[in-house]
């Protein structure tokens, strides 16, 4: 077999017909979502947070403000606060989604231009392996526990690794296991996996009621955990209740940016709104009640809070009975359970439908998903974990980027285009196109994007401790998410009206006909359209 057959052979499905660099745009996971495949409804959607809510990750975000020094009712009170916001970016990145019935890195194109979308898309795919890794690192955390809770004896397991590795034999094979039995859930199409989530939102949240009330019990009942009091005072607890507020934010960075993978399935852009807006802070605030009560409960029984909650589970089995173990095994089993559902929706989806924009012609989803999982393998992901502060660090400081990717994009859609997008030339790189702009890059959202950076730069070699910066630096770096988003946002929304970009209309036009599946084995030089047919008056008057 010659080279470029079996290259041909590697090839993704794609339409016949299309030029060279048309292959470079698209691929059947790249075009917008026929109707066939929109089986989302807003029950679908609920299901997904619902599920998505129940993991181990959302525990220790609300767990870790208690070893921050908040009381049990500020940390709860920061978990609404933040995923409110945060519920509120998702439904207005989701709607471009659930009106034009496509992901991210298309939507991306709209805003930072043909080619120019592919270092946004590098980010959020850069970020997607990484949570691959740390979350399958904490799956195989429950691995261990259900390992141990039947060989008690997996506990004491001789350690093969280095001191240097940061890590030892049991947890590693632990780690791998998962990562392994993780495999054939990438395999199913975007589509089909509601299915997954519909039992994760059923069998999860039981398990996650079992631990609270067993650690209640422990603690001697909810009176002596509600009873404690905040450890951090005066502008110490101001600032850990914002930063309570913005690690909740952070939390969903990822998730904002990206939520039109998903919302693109969706019937009716409606069934996208309300569902999100309410299940999202309503979902994790009551998974983190029980996360922040568990968390809590620690410091009762362990005089000391432990904000990772299979630790505590761990601590459940030292002088355990099988009653002990017993318990311990079905909580971990429907945790991995939990961690396998999130890692899919939130990594392996994600990165895949990212990695499709950067190599189209090679890459679909699942092999994008594939891909992420290796380089999941490939990383450390238990540093990330080792501690609270570090765990902490961690979210908000990679926030900072994708909140002023966050920011140009709503601004593109909402403040600049009003809701217009022509979706056919999203798919095309004629230099003559509407989103072609400067050799396919867009030089203004690049600078509101360099610019929300910018802001924070300061802050963030502040609080990684690397030399002194000044105070108010430290301040805007605290509300990172914010500043970085106000600041892309604004600064792109001034550049466009100084300097108009083509393809805008006077007042607000969101196309929203019903998009079938459109055709894009064209010319170059051949006209666009929204829907796949001929361009209207109007649309022709918006092109360059």
């Amino acid at each position: 077999m010659t080279f470029g057959k079996f290259l041909k052979k590697l090839e993704t499905d794609h339409e016949p017909g299309l030029s060279n660099s048309q292959l470079m745009l698209v691929n059947h996971d790249l075009k917008p979502v026929e109707p066939a495949r929109r089986t989302w409804g807003p029950w679908n959607f609920v299901g997904f947070w619902v599920a998505d809510s129940f993991n181990i990750n959302t525990w220790m975000i609300s767990s870790s403000m208690i070893v921050s020094g908040l009381s049990w009712w500020q940390s709860w009170l920061c978990v609404w606060i933040g995923y409110f916001v945060a519920g509120c970016f998702i439904c207005a990145t989701g709607r471009i989604g659930a009106v034009y019935h496509i992901g991210f890195p298309v939507v991306a194109r709209s805003s930072f231009g043909i080619w120019g979308n592919l270092w946004p898309v590098l980010n959020r795919a850069g970020m997607a392996c990484i949570w691959y890794g740390t979350q399958t690192w904490i799956g195989g955390s429950c691995v261990y526990l259900m390992i141990r809770s039947i060989w008690p004896s997996y506990y004491t397991l001789p350690n093969t690794m280095s001191e240097s590795s940061g890590t030892n034999t049991r947890d590693y094979v632990s780690f791998f296991l998962f990562w392994f039995l993780s495999l054939p859930a990438i395999w199913f199409p975007v589509h089909q996996i509601r299915h997954l989530f519909t039992v994760k939102a059923y069998v999860v949240p039981i398990a996650g009621f079992a631990f609270f009330g067993w650690a209640i019990r422990r603690a001697g009942g909810l009176g002596p955990i509600v009873k404690q009091k905040h450890t951090a005072e005066g502008s110490d607890l101001a600032w850990a209740f914002v930063s309570g507020v913005m690690s909740s934010i952070a939390n969903f960075s990822t998730l904002i940016v990206n939520d039109p993978d998903f919302s693109r399935f969706a019937i009716k852009p409606k069934d996208a709104f309300w569902s999100q807006l309410i299940t999202i802070p309503t979902g994790f605030a009551f998974t983190s009640f029980i996360g922040i009560i568990v968390s809590s409960s620690s410091s009762i029984i362990y005089d000391k809070p432990i904000w990772n909650p299979l630790e505590l589970l761990g601590r459940f089995l030292d002088n355990g009975n099988s009653g002990d173990r017993a318990g311990v095994f079905f909580i971990a089993l429907a945790f991995a359970l939990a961690q396998l559902g999130t890692n899919i929706a939130a990594n392996s989806i994600s990165a895949g439908t990212d990695m499709t924009a950067l190599l189209p012609r090679f890459i679909n989803i699942r092999r994008g998903g594939y891909i992420c999982a290796a380089v999941g393998l490939a990383m450390c992901p238990w540093n990330l974990l080792s501690s609270s502060n570090k765990f902490t660090l961690y979210l908000s400081s990679y926030s900072v980027f994708l909140s002023s990717i966050a920011g140009v994009l709503i601004s593109d859609y909402y403040f600049v285009r009003k809701g217009y997008l022509d979706i056919q030339a999203l798919y095309s790189a004629r230099k003559t196109g509407p989103y072609y702009f400067t050799y396919g890059v867009h030089w203004r959202a690049y600078a509101a994007y360099i610019a929300g950076i910018l802001i924070n730069v300061i802050g963030f070699v502040g609080e990684i401790g690397t030399s002194r910066v000044p105070i108010g630096a430290t301040y805007l770096y605290r509300v990172n998410f914010f500043g970085g988003f106000i600041v892309s946002s604004g600064m792109y929304w001034t550049l466009c009206k100084l300097s108009p970009i083509p393809a805008v209309p006077d007042e607000w036009m969101e196309v929203v006909e019903e998009i079938t599946d459109i055709s894009l084995a064209e010319s170059e030089d051949a006209g666009s359209s929204s829907t796949g047919d001929a361009p209207s008056p109007h649309e022709k008057s918006l092109l360059p």
